[in-house]
């Protein structure tokens, strides 16, 4: 292989790599699905980048393919505890309010940065009646 040609290969890769990173520093979080059971899909995603501090969610609620608008939807965040780092369990639990459409949305509190589990959970008349589990990377 030529010294151009090692050059040119170096360079494309360089520019493909700041692509990638700048894609992946710069996104908004994408919404996931999950099977919640019952015949119930639930999708979640954060509206703006997930951070530390107040985070607005939605989480959009189907059964058998037809929106749900009369339930009680609620996500919590959970960070396991840090025994290493001497830090207990951090979870927070919010209401999502129906807005249309199956969609709830609500704001959210993540104490810190790092990797947070988030189970959504369907209630109709106080009965659970599915949920499913997400996970995000709050900076």
């Amino acid at each position: 292989m030529s010294h151009a040609t090692r050059s040119s290969a170096k360079i494309l890769a360089m520019l493909a790599a700041a692509t990638l990173l700048g894609t992946a520093c710069g996104q908004t979080a994408s919404s996931t699905a999950a099977d919640a059971g019952n015949g119930m899909t639930i999708s979640f995603k954060t509206l703006d980048e997930p951070a530390k501090g107040a985070n607005k969610v939605e989480a959009v609620v189907k059964q058998e393919g037809n929106t749900v608008t009369n339930a009680t939807v609620r996500v919590t965040f959970r960070m396991p505890a840090m025994p290493n780092m001497n830090m207990p369990e951090m979870h927070s639990t919010t209401p999502l309010a129906h807005e249309s459409d199956g969609r709830y949305v609500g704001t959210g509190q993540l104490e810190m940065a790092g990797t947070w589990n988030v189970t959504v959970t369907v209630a109709r008349d106080g009965a659970q009646v599915g949920s499913s589990r997400f996970s995000l990377q709050a900076k």
